[in-house]
């Protein structure tokens, strides 16, 4: 029988879409789920509403909950990581109100910036923790890791924990080129892309039709229509898409994540002393709290609902856990886009990198596949997102404070608002108002 161990699985809503994935899927409807997590009463809600569904759709799933992780992880075959070290509350609003006092503004902050930064220094050694339990009780399993900010996470257990496997995942390939199916009104199911770059700032190299003689349509012409037009929808998270459509318009490719993530990714677009942008390119500052004060009651209430069996969905998700499940247990052949170390993979970006590539899906296998260069204008964009990703890890690995310095110091949006001193300072009170949440830095 196949298991699937869910580490932060209080996070019910979230896991509720994952199972009822593999619920839907005939070979896994008696498929065994350790649901763990540091919250007892989250995990039975989350086990409840799991028992609820599964006697909707018919299936006999065996679920058990666990706060020992060694226990949940014993015999198993694929872990999900959905943690959140430090939470909501303290460490996400630390990460927004301290920059904020230094005049730096935020939108979504769990990427890469400053907020990026500290939230992988806190992130990586509990990832690396589950990482070692793994290599000790069952080596063989694959961790399916969610969990923000994805490359600083993923570029550290292949540093600290090189024989695990892993692959990092997203839906931001699949989500975004839907939406572009949906700006362009060409059906998704039609469409063929390539894409390529780091989470967040990888690019569709190819978007194409195919047309029933057989030959492919380039359908780019459409979407820089759609760009000048400006009759664009919003991306997948219901916010504007005026970045990437700018993006698209200087740099000639569309950028996978959405553009309040993009906005803070380059010095370009959020500036105290252009106050203007924000309203040019519709930038919501501070989006992420707002975010995630909106998810908690929405989470709350749906939560309630499923209990209650009220209002009870079971439709699949974009996510591609239960599809590289079940080609890797039956061997029938996926290709889905993950991050990993990069080996080779794209030429033009460094092998001290994690990168986002098509992978191909097997059975009890899962290979990245190599791509074609990016184009020198991209691959050198995304190199000054690496530079960041590969100092914060290296902090992790040195244990010296300074190492942070220099990675704030290299972050596109924090250089193009603060000056070095602001930048240090403002590092040593996110350091001290995290406190025990971050690892000892000397």
């Amino acid at each position: 029988m196949t298991k699937l161990t869910i580490i932060g699985a209080g996070s019910t809503v979230f896991t509720k879409n994952i199972v009822v994935d593999l619920l839907t899927i005939d070979q896994f409807k008696t498929i065994e789920i350790a649901l763990m997590d540091i919250d007892k009463n989250r995990l039975i809600k989350t086990k409840e509403v799991l028992e609820i569904i599964s006697k909707k759709m018919g299936v006999t799933p065996k679920i058990s909950i666990h706060t020992n992780r060694k226990e949940a992880l014993i015999d198993t075959e694929f872990v999900q990581t959905t943690i959140q070290v430090g939470g909501y509350k303290p460490s996400t609003v630390i990460d927004f109100e301290i920059p904020a006092k230094y005049g730096l503004q935020q939108t979504i902050a769990d990427t890469l910036g400053i907020g990026g930064i500290m939230r992988g220094l806190r992130t990586v050694p509990v990832l690396v923790d589950i990482a070692k339990d793994m290599v000790e009780l069952c080596p063989q399993a694959l961790m399916l890791q969610y969990v923000n900010p994805m490359a600083i996470n993923c570029l550290g257990l292949s540093h600290f924990v090189p024989e695990l496997k892993y692959v990092g995942l997203c839906h931001s390939v699949q989500g975004t080129a839907a939406d572009l199916a949906r700006d362009i009104g060409e059906d998704i199911n039609q469409i063929q892309y390539e894409c390529s770059g780091i989470n967040h700032m990888a690019f569709y190299t190819k978007f194409e039709k195919k047309l029933a003689d057989g030959s492919n349509q380039d359908l780019y012409p459409q979407i820089h229509r759609v760009g000048e037009e400006g009759s664009f929808g919003p991306n997948w998270d219901g916010c504007t898409n005026h970045v990437r459509y700018e993006i698209l318009k200087r740099l000639g490719y569309f950028v996978t994540e959405s553009s309040e993530h993009f906005a803070e990714y380059t010095p370009w677009f959020i500036k105290n002393h252009q106050q203007g942008l924000l309203k040019d390119f519709n930038i919501p500052i501070n989006e992420y709290i707002r975010r995630c004060e909106k998810q908690i009651q929405e989470w709350e209430d749906q939560e309630q609902q499923l209990l209650s069996n009220k209002e009870l969905v079971c439709e699949k998700s974009v996510e591609y856990a239960s599809r590289i499940i079940l080609s890797m247990v039956t061997g029938k052949e996926d290709l889905i886009y993950g991050n990993v170390l990069n080996i080779n993979l794209i030429p033009n970006l460094p092998s001290n990198s994690c990168v986002e590539v098509p992978c191909l899906v097997k059975k009890n296998e899962l290979v990245p596949q190599s791509v074609a260069p990016l184009p020198m204008h991209l691959a050198n964009l995304i190199q000054t997102n690496i530079n960041v990703q590969q100092l914060t890890v290296e902090a992790l690995k040195t244990q010296k404070k300074e190492t942070v310095y220099h990675a704030a110091m290299l972050d596109p949006h924090t250089a193009g608002e603060l000056s070095l001193d602001q930048i240090w300072k403002m590092v040593d009170e996110l350091i001290e108002a995290h406190g025990s949440m971050l690892p000892t830095l000397s």
